[in-house]
């Protein structure tokens, strides 16, 4: 039967690395103080875990922790990820800034660091790099552990691919190529453990990196849904109310936009029945201020006109006239000779001769 396509891309490894590793020590947890992305400093460089011994004289037991000092810090790689040369410097480095971000001096002794770099892959590339280049030993002390000596600190390789499942089953499991026996195992120890959060973390993201496989197996499958009933009732009430407030939330944004777009419709309207409105008595004001300006103005032009009639009627001469002009209407000498000239236009037929004589 042909397998669906896995898409593991988006999974969320380190988590679940984290879990896993609390679960490998979990016969001596008091031992430690456990932190997940440790930071470096104030700017973002991370340890993946670090890993400090409660009694540094203490002897560990389990077997990946074996080299273990005070401060231990963590590399880990996915299975979808490949452990290189430069990740090897990185965390090295790491270590170096590590021991040097204390504010003492030689507050964190070199001696007491040691560095596990975790991963799905063997790193072929990086062990020949180090043996060639950097002189240094790549010993197998079991099934998937190795010890790098001969640098500063003590240094160990986890493949998580050839540990034994009966010593590290959950590292051997947190793989997107889950073995059938492993699978088995996973089951049955999950069983007891269930209601622990490290141990559903782990688990839920081992489901999902291999959910073509628990389809598949029926029995496996109706073994999950008895585990996972509870978890799946809860998420079931949960959907419900994630659903219910997101549909509540959508229905606000909708009716909110609906309302947006009928009530810039409205006001359009509103908006031009108003502007008539406002137009119209706007044009009424306008039209009786300009209204009562031109009467104003034709009505003064007929008092001046008026009067330069009734001055040539008396014989009295333009400059005279013009005179009479500038007083009584408050013009300067050139807009009275010009409402002269305009009156002599209107009446050009009817212009008396004007002489020199003056009043």
């Amino acid at each position: 039967m042909k397998r669906k396509q896995k898409n593991t891309r988006a999974l969320q490894w380190h988590p679940a690395f984290y879990a896993c590793a609390r679960i490998e020590f979990s016969e001596e947890a008091e031992e430690f103080y456990f932190n997940n992305e440790y930071q470096l400093g104030t700017k973002p460089k991370e340890i993946d875990v670090l890993i400090i011994k409660r009694n540094p004289d203490r002897k560990i037991q389990k077997n990946i922790g074996r080299i273990f000092r005070r401060h231990n810090i963590i590399e880990y790689k996915s299975p979808t990820d490949y452990l290189g040369i430069d990740d090897y410097y990185k965390v090295y480095g790491y270590a170096c800034f590590y021991k040097a971000d204390t504010g003492k001096e030689d507050a964190v002794k070199a001696s007491d660091i040691t560095i596990s770099f975790v991963c799905f892959h063997y790193p072929y590339k990086l062990v020949k790099h180090l043996r060639e280049q950097r002189r240094l030993y790549v010993e197998k002390q079991e099934a998937g552990i190795y010890y790098i000596i001969g640098d500063m600190f003590p240094i160990q390789l986890i493949v998580t691919s050839r540990l034994s499942p009966k010593k590290n089953l959950w590292l051997c499991c947190l793989t997107n190529s889950l073995r059938q026996g492993e699978m088995d195992r996973l089951i049955k120890e999950y069983g007891k453990h269930y209601n622990d959060n490290l141990y559903k973390s782990a688990m839920n993201l081992i489901v999902h990196a291999n959910q073509d496989m628990f389809e598949e197996g029926k029995e496996m499958c109706d073994a999950l849904m008895e585990l996972f009933k509870d978890e799946l009732e809860t998420a079931r009430r949960t959907g419900h109310q994630i659903g219910r407030r997101e549909g509540r939330q959508k229905g606000l944004m909708e009716g909110r936009r609906e309302g947006r777009l009928e009530g810039r419709r409205e006001g359009r309207l509103e908006g031009r029945r108003e502007g008539r409105l406002e137009g119209r008595l706007e044009g009424r004001l306008e039209g009786r201020l300009e209204g009562r300006l031109e009467g104003q103005k034709e009505g003064r032009m007929e008092g001046i006109f008026a009067m330069i009639a009734d001055n040539l009627e008396e014989g009295f001469s333009v400059g005279r006239i013009t005179q009479k002009l500038e007083k009584r209407f408050g013009l300067t000498e050139k807009e009275a000779q010009e409402y002269m000239e305009k009156y002599e236009a209107a009446h050009s037929p009817f212009s008396p001769k004007v002489d020199s004589r003056e009043q």
